[in-house]
């Protein structure tokens, strides 16, 4: 997004929030419908900072809507009772469940809003949501629906970019199928199609596509579920079956997706015009949009956010879930994209950029002997810990003057390790040059860590010693035992607080003011390192790849970020 469009959305957001607290819940009576809309509409008025600015305005515009088109309550208890008796499948297997408050406004949206005596006013949807919020079985429903009680000749159709994405959504639907009637006297079922026994009761059907838009012909569909059409390259298949729609009175396109690594796609676009319909700027009262993604200033790291993106936190994810796949985001570039895809719904393709080589490492090089500087100059140290799967690093950022400082790091890891992992053969030259230390059997032998930091303290003026609170309690505990609390300091792990040591280090390299030891390792982690830019401009290294090592360039700029506020807290 451009500044002026981050500008406008956060003005918008002022606007739209203003707008919904003039809105008087009585006038429109939406327990009548259900209490659990009149729940949503008062989280969403009352609750502004969780609930994303798109989610605002199509509250907002469902008001509208009200005041302009006749909502049938009637509908939408009759879905809502067919919806909360259907079996769908679970972790305790399949069971019956109650739609919850943001469900209840979809399928309000949905089902509830008509034009005239016949027509429904919505004919397009979009829930455009993260993964796990259970879309694809949800609308499974509304194929279920149109078979059993739409048009007699309903034609309802799963498609998505790949025949086994499509046969998710299909396969729930069979099943439900199957738990309703177990002897299938009255369904017949197969690999792609649902069909009824009899044709003379209803010719109605339900089928799984992902083919050649060529092969399509004579269909009359009247519902089409598009699923992870973010996905889709090419809006052929799905275009065919509208153009197939027109004979019906009430067709309904429902696509469902979740944010991937492509905008050079149909929905990409797709999602801007229902944006720009959703702000106002455009008319067209039969799509209904209901987008979950950050605003413009949200952290990705705060759970708040991922609380507003994910309107079933909690409920079919775990909470625990978003932290977990947070915390593997803050090391692989790859594991960061599909967090930003998938968890926080928003398209990132190009978060990440070349950084400082190796090469330009080994150019900024030279011998550093700790025990043979002068005058025990100042120093911070960071610590990066595993605890067997690979090596550790500590690193040393030292002052040699007013224009010139050094990062020596020390690389750690266990005998078992060298020996069976994939770079045993690297490693194995590195621990025989000195380079890399042993450092227990099995896992990492953390006293000797300690050990060596004091050691190395001997020689220098610690000020402070960084590390991520979420590794080793036990390294935490033996370091705070034996130098005290008030040198040790905790260090996120995320964009926001590399940025300034990146920036910081790029500089100093630039203009010849810091050196690093002639480890290779170091050259091997910077090497292995591509910057990753979020939303907001904040920067962090990330692995090019998950089987990479770049906790050496990770502990340098973990120490460089503790000299900077160190700085700071001299003032």
């Amino acid at each position: 997004m451009t500044e002026d469009e981050k500008e406008r959305d956060r003005q918008c957001k002022v606007d739209v929030t203003s707008r919904l607290n003039c809105i008087d819940l009585k006038r429109y009576k939406l327990g009548s419908i259900d209490r659990r809309l009149t729940t949503y509409a008062k989280s969403v008025i009352s609750h502004p900072e969780g609930h994303n600015l798109y989610e605002q305005l199509a509250l907002l515009r469902f008001f509208k809507l009200m005041g302009k088109y006749e909502m049938r309550a009637k509908e939408v208890k009759k879905f809502i009772a067919f919806y909360e008796s259907l079996p769908f499948s679970g972790v305790n297997g399949r069971q019956c469940y109650k739609l919850t408050p943001v469900q209840v406004f979809q399928f309000t949206n949905i089902m509830g809003f008509y034009r005239d005596a016949t027509h429904r006013l919505c004919h397009d949807a979009l829930l455009f949501v993260p993964r796990k919020f259970s879309k694809t079985t949800s609308v499974a429903s509304l194929a279920i629906y149109d078979f059993l009680f739409g048009d007699h000749n309903a034609q309802a159709f799963t498609t998505a970019n790949s025949f086994a994405q499509a046969q998710i959504c299909f396969k729930e639907i069979k099943s439900i199928l199957e738990a309703i009637d177990p002897s299938l006297s009255h369904f017949r079922l197969n690999r792609e199609i649902v069909k009824w026994r009899d044709n003379s009761f209803r010719e109605s059907s339900i089928q799984c596509l992902a083919s050649n838009a060529d092969r399509l012909d004579g269909l009359n569909a009247s519902m089409v579920i598009s699923d992870e059409y973010a996905n889709a390259d090419s809006s052929d298949v799905r275009e065919k079956l509208i153009t197939s729609m027109g004979m019906r009175e009430n067709p309904l396109v429902v696509t469902i997706t979740t944010a991937s690594s492509k905008v050079n796609t149909p929905f990409f676009d797709m999602l801007e015009l229902y944006k720009r319909i959703l702000r106002g700027e455009l008319e067209q009262d039969s799509i209904f949009a209901h987008i979950f993604q950050p605003d413009v200033d949200d952290q990705e790291g705060d759970p708040h956010t991922w609380a507003k993106v994910q309107p079933h936190l909690g409920i079919t994810v775990k909470k625990e879930y978003y932290q977990e796949r947070w915390t593997a985001a803050q090391t692989s570039i790859d594991d960061m994209r599909g967090f930003r895809n998938l968890q926080l719904n928003v398209f990132d393709t190009e978060g990440a950029a070349s950084w400082i080589t190796g090469k330009e490492i080994r150019e900024h090089s030279q011998k550093v002997d700790i025990t043979k500087l002068v005058g025990n100059p100042d120093c911070e140290i960071a610590v990066d810990l595993s605890v067997r799967d690979d090596f550790s690093a500590v690193s040393y950022y030292i002052y040699l003057g007013e224009d010139s400082s050094c990062i020596y790091t020390d690389y750690y890891i266990p005998a078992e390790t060298v020996e069976n992992h994939r770079n045993s053969n690297l490693y194995k030259r590195w621990v025989a040059a000195g380079y890399l230390h042993v450092c227990g059997q099995k896992t990492i032998d953390y006293d000797q860590i300690v050990n060596d930091i004091i050691k190395n303290s001997d020689y220098l003026t610690v000020w402070k010693i960084a590390f991520d609170p979420n590794k080793s309690q036990t390294f935490q505990n033996n370091l705070r035992t034996v130098v005290g609390s008030q040198y040790l300091q905790t260090y996120k792990q995320t964009n926001y607080y590399f940025t300034k040591p990146v920036e910081v280090v790029e500089e100093l390299i630039c203009n010849n003011k810091i050196l690093f030891d002639t480890n290779p390792i170091n050259a091997y982690c910077f090497d292995n390192a591509i910057l990753d830019v979020d939303r907001m401009g904040n920067k962090k290294p990330m692995k090019r790849s998950d089987n990479l090592k770049i906790d050496g360039c990770i502990t340098a700029l973990m120490a460089v970020g503790v000299s900077i506020e160190q700085e700071r807290s001299a003032v």
